[in-house]
């Protein structure tokens, strides 16, 4: 069965377009209490990020949830993965993050991790989706859910992510500089790297509702680069709006991305003998990063783009590690969901054992020349059915005798066909995605 309401990634649009309005997200909120409550007594976390609408959703969510008689515990604003983790420790049935993740203050998103800090299962979505459809009602008063706030949350949360690397973990010496994108880890995210002896400079940290993802974070890295060069620190880490997502900056401020970072992390892992099985990344993965796996003998498989499908894939094989270039990486052996903050401290203890700097590290893996093509068409033809497209794709493939390989999808918000060709010579690349979108183009005429 299809879903109404739910994307992949739980639900995202404009704030005051349906549905993220405030009427919407009491009836969410009444019909998630209704569902939960279904197991017994219930008890609900929710988190959100710095978003100026956070505030209005998160009283809607609330009523709606007291409503259907569920106790709601507050935590402000924290970090998505920070409340994964806080709904396993509090033992509550659910957590609520309120959050766009990435995108600009004017969109908002609602997302749901489930008591054991995974995606809720598929069983609860469509209860909620079919209670979204029926009138609200109210229980009786003395059944009313209570609403508290959680004021230590931050303090836990860091404690959780400093549990990740051994105790007796030093990084005095090392000088940092942590860009928080005006969003949800601006306090824990430097507290973390003090913490634990770092020097950090603090970037991007002032949130006032708006600023949040603008010209900062992990999208918009080049006040990052700057100040890296200006501090000579040794590097520096951009995390997004909700901080699941992180990219690096080396000293001499060349941009390090996800599919670096999983190899770094990867590499240590496996020297370490704790690599369990192999790594996960996403049809968008650099084929460098393949490549260098495939040297050190790991096993790299490829799932859809999109967190889920990296996590579903994990957990298929019983793997522990998996990300995306866009820097959304999983550590399974510490954490449930991608954490970004966690993911920066296994990076920085890979340095630390090696005794590397980040511009070191990352010459492990060589990334691989990568040219996209959009080829625009009008609906009606599917290209990526057609005879001469396939007959096309599969002679470049061959053409690249494994040193390369095509991608060709159609983009889910557009009506274009991205062409990507990836290989080891930048100049043959081009001229094999040239050829590919001439193909294309001509089908779609």
């Amino acid at each position: 069965m299809g879903r109404k309401y739910f994307g992949t990634d739980g639900i995202r649009g404009r704030v005051g377009d349906f549905p993220i309005t405030p009427e919407f997200m009491l009836k969410l909120g009444w019909a998630a209490g209704m569902a939960f409550r279904k197991q017994g007594k219930c008890r609900i976390l929710i988190g959100k990020d710095t978003r100026i609408s956070g505030y209005m959703f998160e009283s809607a969510l609330e009523a709606g949830l007291s409503a259907a008689g569920a106790d709601v515990m507050l935590l402000g604003p924290m970090p998505t993965p920070a409340i994964a983790y806080l709904t396993r420790t509090f033992h509550a049935e659910a957590g609520i993050v309120i959050s766009a993740s990435h995108n600009p203050h004017h969109d908002n998103g609602i997302k749901f991790f489930s008591g054991q800090g995974t995606k809720l299962p598929d069983e609860i979505e469509l209860m909620i989706e079919e209670l979204l459809d029926q009138p609200m009602t109210v229980v009786e008063s003395e059944q009313l859910g209570k609403v508290s706030r959680i004021n230590d949350a931050a303090g836990r949360y860091i404690e959780f992510c400093k549990s990740s690397v051994p105790s007796s973990t030093d990084f005095a010496g090392l000088k940092i500089v942590v860009d928080c994108a005006h969003g949800a880890a601006y306090k824990v995210a430097p507290s973390v790297f003090r913490e634990l002896g770092a020097q950090v400079t603090v970037l991007s940290a002032q949130p006032n509702g708006l600023n949040i993802n603008d010209n900062c974070g992990s999208t918009h890295v080049e006040a990052l680069q700057a100040e890296v060069l200006a501090q000579q620190a040794d590097l520096g880490i951009a995390f997004d709006g909700d901080a699941d997502r992180v990219l690096m900056v080396d000293h001499s401020g060349a941009v390090v991305d996800g599919d670096e970072l999983l190899f770094i992390i990867a590499r240590d892992l496996l020297e370490r003998g704790k690599l369990q099985g192999g790594v996960v990344g996403t049809l968008m993965s650099n084929l460098g990063l393949e490549l260098a796996l495939a040297d050190l003998g790991i096993p790299f498989v490829r799932a859809k783009v999109g967190d889920r499908y990296v996590i579903a894939e994990l957990l298929s094989r019983n793997w522990q590690l998996g990300g995306e270039n866009s820097g959304h990486l999983v550590c399974f052996q510490h954490t449930t969901t991608g954490d970004a903050i966690i993911a920066a401290l296994q990076v920085l203890m890979a340095l630390k054992r090696r005794e590397q700097t980040l511009g070191e590290a990352r010459l492990g893996m060589q990334k691989c020349p990568q040219v996209l093509v959009n080829v625009r068409f009008a609906g009606g033809v599917d290209p990526l059915e057609h005879p001469a497209v396939q007959q096309a794709s599969a002679r470049v493939t061959e053409q690249m005798a494994g040193r390369g390989r095509v991608l060709l999808r159609k983009s889910g918000t557009e009506p274009l066909v991205r062409v990507m060709v990836e290989g080891d010579d930048e100049g043959q690349v081009r001229g094999y995605a040239d050829e590919l979108a001439k193909v294309v183009a001509d089908v779609c005429a």
